[in-house]
């Protein structure tokens, strides 16, 4: 990696860091993208609609909130050309590099943002040097403003470096939601992926360290359910109404009864309620947003099961209808261990790095599983690894910020394993693999 390219990485990841976008709302960041990708020349980008399949996008927000964060894209002065292959919640890009016979290798990368507020306290970094998120209620408290300048700096990298075959660049909308997995492997692009590596900074792990791939990731599936009444005066005739409230509440209390599963772990968790309208109306319409998760895939679809009966005998019980929907999901999928050990033998070699893990439970849930998914299932390997990097606070807090040493890091430990992948491993169509 150039000098030049590592002095750029830290005002990259600021940036994106700045300019924050939930999911299917990156228009900016889509543009900014774009952007740094044909500055650095590849031989093929796709864009926006050109890369998802629309119809297997996963919690899309409303048309109006989508139109309202495009036009703010606009009025920055964001390409009209990038905004038009964008428009509707079609955020995304996928760049490719063409470097002769060789395997085809694919880096995946998440964009969006956390609906929080950022901190503007002394001794917060991004607010002490000027790089506070300037879109307030969101910010980058995961990290993936760093994932991005490392992933920019990767395909530097890897176009400047020895690597032969097809290397292909990911830029996946809406992880945070777990939106974007799934319609991004719809495109088809991943279908000819031999090798998938995909990243995360920190998680607790300390800068110099590389997880050189996760276990365990829970799969996970985000539910809605909007419980319908009747609507009656509390005081004179509450016998009149069905009350919304009340079924939502036995659902509620219902729901942390499940039993848990013998087979293994599982998570439910019900994290928003909204609806009702006064305190003298019986509550005509109340929504709740949930999600479950399970060790394995089955765990998580028996918990999702669990709940769905749980609601709808809530209520019935409470003479109500309910609604419901999934949202998103996304499955258990690990880590390969023949190309863990390849990215950590890789890593034990590059400078700066003094710690490389084998493998790590990840204990949360991520939509590149689907992406993982398909390339094992066309008989490709797949590794999720860790970057470690000092934090201060954690992960989705206002205060979360990343040492910037792990920029460098990631950029020389990735690409030096995507060059070991081509000098090491053949396509899935070689016969001698």
């Amino acid at each position: 990696m150039s000098h030049d390219v590592r002095n750029r990485l830290p005002a990259i990841r600021r940036a994106f860091h700045r300019h924050p976008e939930p999911g299917w709302r990156e228009f900016r960041t889509t543009a900014r993208i774009v952007e740094e990708v044909e500055r650095i020349g590849v031989d093929g980008l796709a864009i926006g609609r050109d890369v998802l399949s629309s119809e297997d996008r996963m919690a899309v927000p409303d048309q109006s909130e989508l139109d309202a964060w495009l036009e703010g894209a606009r009025e920055a002065g964001v390409r009209p050309d990038v905004l038009e292959r964008t428009a509707d919640g079609h955020t995304g890009a996928v760049a490719v590099l063409e470097r002769g016979e060789g395997p085809t290798v694919g880096l995946r990368v998440d964009m969006d943002a956390i609906s929080m507020t950022e901190s503007e306290e002394v001794g917060h970094r991004p607010a002490d040097e000027g790089f506070r998120s300037e879109h307030e209620g969101y910010m980058h408290a995961c990290g993936h403003d760093a994932h991005l300048a490392i992933a920019l700096g990767i395909l530097e990298a890897v176009k400047h470096g020895s690597f032969a075959g097809t290397f292909k660049l990911f830029f996946q909308p809406a992880e945070e939601i777990s939106g974007g997995g799934k319609p991004l492997v719809e495109g088809g692009y991943v279908d000819d992926v031999d090798y998938l590596l995909s990243l995360h900074v920190g998680l607790h792990n300390p800068t110099g360290t590389i997880v050189s791939g996760v276990v365990k990731p829970l799969a996970m599936a985000h539910l809605t359910a909007t419980f319908e009444g009747a609507s009656a005066h509390a005081g004179k005739t509450p016998s009149a109404g069905a009350n919304a409230m009340q079924a939502a509440a036995t659902a509620i209390q219902n729901a942390y009864a499940i039993p848990r599963h013998a087979d293994g772990m599982t998570r439910i968790n019900l994290g928003r309620i909204e609806g009702g309208t006064a305190s003298n109306i019986i509550a005509e319409e109340i929504t709740i947003d949930g999600e479950v998760r399970g060790e394995t895939t089955a765990l998580m679809e028996y918990a999702r099961t669990e709940l769905e009966r749980v609601f709808y005998a809530a209520a019935e019980m409470h003479d109500c209808d309910v609604t419901q929907r999934m949202m998103s999901e996304s499955p258990r999928i690990d880590s390969d261990p023949e190309l863990r050990d390849l990215i950590g033998s890789v890593a034990s070699t590059v400078p700066w790095v003094d710690t490389v893990i084998s493998e790590q439970e990840f204990g949360a849930s991520e939509d590149v599983t689907f992406l993982m998914e398909r390339v094992q299932e066309n008989g490709g390997l797949a590794s999720y690894l860790i970057v470690g990097a000092d934090h201060p606070t954690n992960h989705h807090t206002p205060t979360f910020d990343v040492d910037e040493r792990c920029l460098e890091i990631g950029v020389d430990v990735v690409s030096s394993a995507i060059e070991e992948i081509s000098r090491r491993r053949p396509s899935r169509d070689d016969p001698k693999r």
